[in-house]
C-alpha cells in the first residue's frame, strides 16, 4: 500500500482525458499538480513512550519486530479516507504512532495489551491500514505514547471444517491471500468489498464490513461464528455453536467494536465451494426509481443475484464514458449490475429468472461485455480518487443505509445537504450516488462527491460530510451502513442509538478496558 495514495503505486494512472475534461469543464479546475510532498519531509511527532515499557517490549518480541524508523510510523499514519490522505500528502504525520509493534501470535497479542495498559499507552490495532472513518488515528491525551500493534504476521488459515462448512483464520490475512488460502480446500468467504485487495479478515470483522457480492453471500458479520480477542483483562472466546440462546449473542459486541473493546486476533467464518461459474451482466432502466423498485421486487420476492447494484442518472452519466467522451448516447438511464455465482445449473436458472422479472419492468439488458467491464474494475475506484486528488479535486464517498420506504428522501437529503455545503464554499459539486448493498427491508446508499478544492480543502470536506451526516440522522437513516463509525461518525451516533445505547457502549469499554488503552477517541461517544 502507498503511503500517500490508495493500493499498489505501479497501478495508479492519470486521469482518463474523458474524466479531466469533464471535472476541468464543470468544475473549473485548472488541472495543476497539487501532489504530496516526500515521505522524508513528513512532520512526526518525537516519540514518548517509557523507558520501562520500550524494554518489556523488547523482551518479549526480537528486535526486527519493534519499528521505530520513520518510513514504518508514517506507513501507519491514519487510514485512507480523503481527510487521511489531504494531511500526510501536506506532510502532517501528528497522528503517527512512536512505535510499530509486530506480534506473531495471540500470546504475544495478549502481552501486549498488558504491557499498554501497565504504562497507559495507548494501542491502535491494525490490520490493512484501509480505514475511511479515522479510525486509526488515537487520541494522545493523558497516555504516555502510541503504538500501532500491527497484525500482519498473524496471517495463517488455522482450519477448515468442511462438513460444517467453516474456517478459522488468523486477523492480519488479508482478502486475497485468505481467498487463495480457502481455494486450496475448495471454498471461498464470498467477501469482496472494495478495499478487498488490502482489508484485512479482522478488519472486516471489527468495521462490520460488507461485500460487493452480499446479495448472495451476505454482509461479513453475517458470516462469523467466532471470534477469538485479546483484552486487557483477558481473552475471549466465542463461537460454540451456530446459533444459541445464551444470552446477548457476544460476538455482536465484538464485531464493529473497531479494536476499542480488544484486539481480533482470529475468526471463524461459514465458508462456500468456491463457484462453478461467475457470470456479471448489465441492464438499463429508465430512471433510479425504476431501478430501485426493480431491485426491491426481487430483494422481497427472489430470486436474488449475487450481486445487486444500481447506479443513478449521474453516475451512469460518468461511468459510461467512453475513451474519449463523457455522456454518450448509450450512457443515459441508469445502469444496473447483475451478477451470479454458483453451479452452472443453478446460475442459470436464476439468471433466466431474474431476466424476466426485470424485463417485465421495463428494463433493457446491455449484456455480459458491460457486465465484465464492472467486474474487472470493481476494486479500482480510490486509484481514480487520487488521481482527482492530484489535479486540485476534491474527491470523497459517504454511504449510509434506510427502508425501502425512506429512500427517496433520504437520496434527496444527503444530495441537497452535499450540494448546499459545497456551492457556499464556491465549488458546487457533482454528486454521483448507487445503491451498494439491497434487503427485504431496506437499501444501502453510496455517494460520490467531487467539488473542485479550496485552498483549506480538509476543512471544506469535513463541513460537506458533517452536512451530509446531518441530513442522513434527521431523516431516520443510519450514519453507515459498512464503513464503521471512527472518529468521523461518532458525533451523530449517539442520535442514532440514543442515550441508553450510548451508557450500554461506555460501561463495556470500561468494564474490558479500565485504563482505556485500546484506540482511544474511535468509536466510543
Amino acid at each position: 500500500m502507498h503511503w500517500a495514495r490508495w493500493g499498489d503505486p505501479a497501478l495508479a494512472k492519470p486521469l482518463p482525458d474523458a474524466v479531466r475534461n469533464l471535472v476541468m469543464g464543470a468544475l473549473g479546475v485548472s488541472g495543476e499538480p497539487t501532489l504530496a510532498v516526500e515521505m522524508e519531509d513528513v512532520r512526526l511527532p518525537e516519540g514518548t513512550l517509557p523507558a520501562e515499557f520500550a524494554s518489556a517490549v523488547e523482551a518479549l518480541l526480537d528486535a526486527e519486530y519493534v519499528r521505530t524508523d520513520h518510513e514504518t510510523r508514517v506507513r501507519h499514519t491514519r487510514g485512507k479516507s480523503t481527510p487521511d490522505l489531504l494531511k500526510i500528502r501536506s506532510g502532517d504525520g501528528s497522528d503517527a504512532p512512536d512505535s510499530v509493534l509486530l506480534p506473531g501470535n495471540h500470546d504475544e497479542v495478549q502481552s501486549l495489551i498488558g504491557l499498554c495498559a501497565k504504562h497507559r499507552v495507548a494501542a491502535i490495532p491494525f490490520g490493512g491500514g484501509t480505514s475511511v472513518v479515522g479510525g486509526l488515528a488515537a487520541s494522545r491525551d493523558d497516555f504516555a505514547g502510541v503504538v500501532a500493534v500491527d497484525l500482519s504476521r498473524l496471517d495463517k488459515l488455522i482450519g477448515v471444517d468442511p462438513i460444517s462448512q467453516t474456517a478459522e483464520l488468523e486477523a492480519g490475512l488479508l482478502g486475497p491471500a485468505a481467498e487463495v488460502l480457502l481455494a486450496e480446500h475448495g471454498f471461498t468467504i464470498g467477501h469482496f468489498p472494495q478495499s478487498f485487495e488490502y482489508a484485512s479478515i479482522g478488519g472486516f470483522a471489527a468495521a462490520r464490513s460488507s461485500g460487493q457480492a452480499s446479495a448472495g453471500y451476505g454482509r461479513f458479520d453475517s458470516l462469523v461464528v467466532g471470534v477469538k480477542v485479546a483484552t486487557p483483562i483477558g481473552t475471549l472466546e466465542l463461537g460454540s455453536a451456530p446459533a444459541n440462546a445464551a444470552g446477548p449473542d457476544l460476538r455482536e459486541v465484538v464485531m464493529g467494536s473497531e479494536g476499542a473493546f480488544g484486539v481480533i486476533t482470529s475468526v471463524t467464518v461459514r465458508v462456500r465451494p468456491v463457484p462453478e461459474t461467475r457470470v456479471y451482466e448489465a441492464w438499463r432502466f429508465g430512471s433510479f426509481v425504476e431501478g430501485a423498485t426493480a431491485l426491491r421486487i426481487l430483494a422481497q420476492g427472489g430470486p436474488t443475484p449475487t450481486i445487486l447494484r444500481l447506479s443513478d442518472e449521474a453516475e451512469t452519466f460518468v461511468g459510461l464514458a467512453k475513451p474519449n467522451e463523457v455522456g454518450a448516447a448509450d450512457a443515459s438511464g441508469c445502469l444496473m449490475i447483475t451478477g451470479y455465482e454458483d453451479t452452472a445449473e443453478h446460475v442459470a436458472s436464476t439468471r433466466a429468472a431474474v431476466t424476466e422479472i426485470l424485463g417485465g419492468l421495463g428494463g433493457t439488458v446491455l449484456g455480459e461485455e458491460e457486465g465484465a467491464s464492472w467486474a474487472s474494475g470493481r476494486f479500482h475506484g480510490p486509484y481514480l480518487r487520487d488521481s482527482l486528488l492530484d489535479v486540485g479535486v476534491l474527491a470523497e464517498t459517504l454511504e449510509t443505509a434506510t427502508f425501502w420506504s425512506n429512500m427517496t428522501a433520504l437520496y434527496d437529503g444527503v444530495r441537497n445537504a452535499v450540494t448546499e455545503s459545497l456551492t457556499a464554499k464556491g465549488t458546487p459539486p457533482i454528486v454521483l450516488c448507487h445503491i451498494s448493498h439491497v434487503y427485504a427491508t431496506g437499501v444501502s446508499l453510496y455517494f460520490t462527491v467531487v467539488a473542485k478544492q479550496t485552498e483549506d480543502p480538509l476543512t471544506q470536506w469535513l463541513e460537506a460530510k458533517s452536512a451530509a451526516s446531518t441530513a442522513m440522522t434527521d431523516v431516520g437513516a443510519t450514519i453507515t451502513h459498512h464503513h464503521a463509525v471512527g472518529r468521523d461518525h461518532k458525533p451523530w451516533l449517539e442520535k442514532e442509538i440514543g442515550p441508553v445505547g450510548v451508557e450500554i457502549l461506555r460501561a463495556i469499554k470500561e468494564r474490558i478496558d479500565p485504563a482505556g488503552i485500546l484506540n482511544p477517541g474511535v468509536l466510543i461517544p
